[in-house]
């Protein structure tokens, strides 16, 4: 790829299509192990402390905002990276326990782990034996 001067022209054509495009949601993969579901989000290039995570009636909002590395007086050759705030919603079904959301930040990728609530968890109900027939 051959770098080339930054053209304004270009750079507004740019913006203007970014514009009218539909917001980038962030890649997610949902899984359920054992007695938890496990929510992972790419969030490359982005800052732990950039990221809030928050759990409002069963809704969980993920917000993340990543800056450009330039400075504002570096000369803009190329710039293709996306910047700015992003953010995804998610809704939890009635049988997680929302309240007990943990949220783990490694190497770009926020992990949410939310436990299976114990009322939606399977359970052996004891058969007492009838002493007596009721006819």
């Amino acid at each position: 790829m051959t770098l080339m001067r930054f053209d304004p022209f270009r750079e507004l054509d740019r913006l203007s299509e970014q514009a009218v495009r539909t917001p980038r949601a962030l890649p997610m993969e949902a899984f359920r192990r054992g007695d938890r579901c496990i929510v992972a989000l790419d969030l490359p290039g982005v800052d732990s402390k950039d990221v809030d995570v928050t759990v409002e009636r069963n809704v969980v909002m993920v917000k993340a905002r990543r800056d450009p590395l330039r400075h504002e007086n570096d000369e803009v050759l190329i710039d293709e990276r996306p910047h700015g705030e992003f953010s995804r919603q998610f809704f939890l079904g009635d049988m997680l326990a929302a309240g007990d959301l943990s949220a783990e930040f490694d190497r770009g990728v926020l992990v949410l782990t939310i436990p299976i609530a114990e009322s939606s968890k399977p359970r052996k109900i004891e058969v007492a034996e009838q002493t007596t027939v009721n006819a």
